[in-house]
């Protein structure tokens, strides 16, 4: 995936990235790695960190994704994990054309490519990983006044 430009609320302060108890590091369940290393380290192209029989860690640009294994995923009704990118059409067209689905919900004025525009102006598209859990790419509003959401 494209990198995304940094987001205003993070830009240029260092401190108040670093505060709270420590660096985040994000976690997403997996009932089967192999399949989950295909698409995370594979589909995504995150660079595996390391692996043993319990986790995939992937840098995520600066956050260490760990894709656990479990028993048996039970995927929420809404994202989970989300990517901010500088522009989700070419992004969406990138992994459509490496197999992802990208998700179409009723109710939603989404375009062709299942991109939605929100009322501020973050255009999103959703797509799941093959545990089923909802990821998002997010394209941040050409000028951003607050914090932006998927």
């Amino acid at each position: 995936m494209a990198p995304a430009r940094q987001h205003p609320e993070v830009a240029g302060d260092v401190e108040r990235r670093h505060s709270g108890p420590g660096a985040l590091v994000a976690f997403v369940g997996s009932a089967d790695l192999d399949r989950s290393r295909a698409f995370y380290g594979g589909v995504l192209d995150l660079p595996l960190v390391a692996a043993d029989a319990s986790a995939l860690p992937y840098d995520a640009a600066g956050t260490v994704l760990r894709v656990a294994a479990v028993p048996t995923v039970l995927p929420a009704g809404y994202t989970v994990l989300g990517w901010r990118v500088d522009d989700v059409a070419a992004t969406v067209r990138t992994l459509r054309a490496r197999g992802v689905a990208f998700a179409v919900y009723d109710g939603m004025d989404q375009d062709a490519d299942g991109v939605w525009t929100a009322p501020g102006g973050s255009r999103i598209a959703w797509f799941r990983d093959p545990d089923g859990n909802v990821l998002s790419l997010q394209q941040a509003p050409a000028s951003t006044s607050g914090p932006q959401t998927s």
